[in-house]
């Protein structure tokens, strides 16, 4: 079951939120960076992100016959983030096309997990928001590509910061669920059979 290896690899979920979250501060706290910092900073973000969620669906491999969605993602992440260092100097529309696609694809990702979990968990809502703020964000980016540099910046940092807390939210909820050895309906633990 999906909600088993989530479970098993609830870390992963929420060190995956944390980078998030530093992520997101990074990019509001200073929206004039340069664009190798920034691109530095998405680069490292992704690797980081796409290597902790390789290593949860090793992990829950056994447990859960749709491991290779987590894999996939884990696996986008590691190629946008070795592809943004590759070019540390490209453009900013690049790197906004980059980051734009990022998203759309891991929110699409998030949603399709999310949409497996509805009748295991209570609260996977939080995984499909993330998912769909994902794919705004990605589609907003890819059809205003001319907003000034810093309104991006805003933009990153939101997204980031909502995807980081909707993680942290969702990696204690399947901690608890592990901890309980069932499923969580209601709001209630529902033992396994």
């Amino acid at each position: 079951m999906l909600c088993e290896s989530l479970s098993t690899a609830w870390w992963s979920l929420l060190l995956r939120g944390i980078v998030a979250l530093l992520f997101g501060c990074l990019a509001l706290a200073a929206p004039g960076i340069t664009l190798t910092a920034l691109t530095l900073w998405f680069a490292v973000f992704v690797l980081i992100d796409g290597a902790f969620l390789i290593g949860g669906a090793f992990a829950g491999r056994k447990e859960n016959e749709h491991w290779w969605l987590m894999l996939l993602e884990g696996l986008c992440g590691v190629a946008f983030g070795l592809l943004a260092l590759r070019v540390p100097g490209i453009t900013t529309l690049v790197l906004l096309m980059y980051i734009a696609a990022f998203a759309v694809i891991t929110g699409v990702l998030r949603i399709v997990m999310a949409i497996r979990l509805r009748k295991e968990i209570e609260g996977e809502w939080w995984l499909a928001l993330s998912g769909l703020a994902g794919v705004l964000f990605g589609v907003l980016m890819m059809t205003m590509p001319g907003a000034g540099a810093l309104a991006m910046m805003v933009y990153i940092g939101v997204w980031a910061l909502f995807v980081g807390f909707a993680l942290i939210f969702l990696a204690f909820r399947v901690r608890r669920i592990g901890r309980t050895g069932g499923v969580w309906r209601g709001g209630q633990p529902v033992p396994a059979h």
